[in-house]
């Protein structure tokens, strides 16, 4: 057997949640009193990583923290909830964080690139990647260390048998671009949200977009569409859900990391594209219903059954 069913490789900072209500400008050192702050896990890649270890997963982490008590938190957090964390300490490089400043239904996301910056495929250990069911990587665009090497690491893993996927999350340059074209032909699932893969295509319409993207990597992509539910495509299959019936979000942060735990679980476990989709969008949902991506605990059980409630079509 695997030594781990998920092997992730990623960003893993905190997140600090700032809600700044009718906050005005900010800045001439003035003193203001905010809604709510918070420090949480955060990083695309642990969010998936913790979320997938609740539903069952065995995980192991890749990453990079500083060797500071901020880094030394995150790895004990991380060993307390079950994930294996192969993560690298790098000396007097201060660990990443991001800032979210929340605001109404939007919010600013503000990352330092310290730690992140320092992780590279050479961390990557062989025999882990050897042995494992799926290789998925998180905040592709945070981290381009790992953009030449990836394609690699990715035949690598196919050639023990293993699969692999992206969730590519912002690119702050905007450029969209970071070696994705050498890369997708090697990915076999690829997760973006709406505005990602828009931005990545050219393409406004989901299902065009989510075609051109099944197409460029000849493997599985899943679009996250918010409160409209997700779509997948598999070669001329699309499967869609919506109508997400479940509570009003009390945090939607981490929501497409949580989604993208689902949709691997279900791969993992040998479900069709349409259980998949909907596994993925009821992780999604669950999560909203705590602070950042891992206040709220999603099970397999509790997923299953939201998505048992959605509306399913297929084109």
């Amino acid at each position: 057997m695997p030594a781990v069913d998920l092997l992730v490789i990623g960003d893993s900072n905190p997140d600090v949640l700032v809600a700044a209500g009718e906050l005005g400008d900010a800045f001439g050192q003035r003193e203001q009193i905010v809604d709510q702050g918070l420090v949480v896990l955060g990083g695309s890649a642990t969010i998936t990583a913790v979320a997938a270890r609740r539903l069952g997963a065995s995980v192991a982490l890749v990453g990079c923290v500083g060797d500071d008590w901020i880094g030394r938190a995150l790895v004990a957090e991380l060993t307390a909830l079950g994930v294996e964390c192969r993560v690298r300490v790098v000396p007097k490089v201060p660990t990443s964080l991001t800032v979210v400043v929340l605001r109404g239904s939007d919010r600013a996301i503000l990352t330092t690139q310290t730690s992140l910056g320092q992780l590279d495929c050479s961390m990557v250990p062989d025999e882990l990647l050897r042995d494992c069911r799926h290789v998925h990587v998180g905040g592709y665009f945070l981290l381009p260390g790992l953009w030449d090497g990836l394609p690699e690491v990715f035949e690598v893993a196919r050639a023990a048998g293993a699969t692999s996927s992206i969730d590519p999350n912002w690119d702050p340059s905007e450029r969209w671009q970071a070696n994705l074209a050498k890369t997708l032909p090697v990915t076999d699932v690829f997760l973006p949200n709406l505005a990602e893969a828009t931005l990545i295509t050219g393409e406004v319409d989901p299902v065009a977009a989510a075609r051109q993207l099944a197409c460029a990597s000849g493997g599985t992509v899943a679009v996250k569409l918010g409160a409209d539910g997700a779509l997948a495509c598999q070669g001329e299959l699309v499967e869609r859900v919506s109508d997400l019936r479940g509570l009003a979000p009390v945090d939607t942060i981490g929501a497409g990391d949580n989604f993208n735990a689902g949709f691997l679980m279900g791969q993992l476990r040998g479900y069709n594209l349409r259980e998949s989709v909907g596994l993925a969008a009821a992780c999604g949902s669950l999560s909203t219903q705590g602070y950042g991506g891992t206040g709220a605990v999603v099970e397999l059980s509790a997923a299953r059954t939201a998505a048992a409630e959605f509306s399913y079509s297929r084109s």
